[in-house]
């Protein structure tokens, strides 16, 4: 063990310092804005602000989906929030989503514009207004809904708890990586056998239950998140790879990852999305020919 573990808790705990990390310069233990800027608004009923960080992908594969499905109202407008900047933080933004967390989704297809955010609230959202990837048989919608809360669950454990402190902590902490890299662990095995007796989450049909656990333990699986595959042997889980391999070669997929991306491979990037034609000529390889 380090010196971490002889670390006493004060009586009072106060925000005298940052806390270190990747992300120490967007932590506070404060919500609200910290500057006055509005949000743009595009010519789409949907308006999306987001980053495509697993949270934020889950969200723009489900509009590819719809989209793809033939639901001309799930057009939309997809602006980047950048998070390193504190773009969350601004008065639009904390108006949208007072949690500043992306995604967030405003639905201007009504007379009063209605915020929804939280990712899972967001694809349960879209799947009841365009009666899509939800299953109408009552067994079959509970069990859907039961993996899209799941994953609302699991997922801190993964990115705040496991990334957090294998990635972007400050100092390695054994104690830390330890307990969380046990209960990612778990939760791969929870999966896997699930995978094992259906070929999507929620039974034989590809619902939000898959749209949101599939950008975080897909991922993962590959080796694509933390770069921890080696780490976590995700080799082992035959089954999530079966499913992480057949959601990825969906087309919508591949459109919906790609929205809100800053990084990686040129062709994979789109930072902003507001027509369908942006795939095919605003993707920052073309850009950078163009330029």
């Amino acid at each position: 063990m380090n010196d971490s573990s002889v670390y006493t808790p004060p009586d009072i705990w106060t925000w005298n310092k940052e806390s270190g990390g990747r992300f120490a310069s967007i932590n506070r233990p404060i919500a609200g804005p910290t500057h006055d800027k509005d949000l743009p608004v595009g010519r789409h009923p949907l308006q999306i602000y987001s980053l495509a960080t697993p949270n934020g992908v889950k969200v723009t594969v489900m509009l590819e989906e719809l989209l793809a499905l033939g639901h001309g109202g799930a057009q939309y407008d997809a602006w980047l929030i950048r998070i390193n900047e504190g773009e969350q933080f601004s008065s639009g933004f904390v108006a949208a989503n007072p949690n500043s967390k992306i995604p967030v989704l405003v639905d201007r297809s009504g007379p009063t514009p209605i915020r929804v955010f939280e990712s899972g609230a967001i694809l349960l959202y879209l799947a009841e207004n365009f009666d899509a990837f939800l299953p109408k048989d009552r067994a079959k919608r509970a069990e859907c809904l039961s993996w899209l809360f799941w994953q609302m669950g699991a997922g801190p454990y993964l990115g705040g708890g496991f990334g957090h402190f294998y990635a972007y902590a400050p100092t390695k902490i054994e104690y830390a990586i330890d307990r969380f890299a046990m209960e990612v662990k778990r939760q791969l095995d929870v999966l896997d056998r699930r995978l094992a007796d259906s070929p999507y989450l929620a039974g034989d049909d590809y619902t939000i239950a898959d749209m949101a656990v599939w950008p975080w333990y897909g991922a993962l699986a590959k080796g694509q998140l933390y770069e921890a595959g080696e780490f976590l042997q995700v080799q082992e889980y035959k089954n999530i790879l079966r499913w992480t391999d057949e959601i990825a070669q969906r087309p919508a997929v591949k459109r919906g990852r790609m929205v809100n991306r800053t990084w990686g491979q040129p062709t994979s990037q789109l930072p902003e999305r507001h027509d369908a034609s942006d795939f095919e000529t605003k993707t920052q390889d073309k850009l950078q020919a163009s330029s």
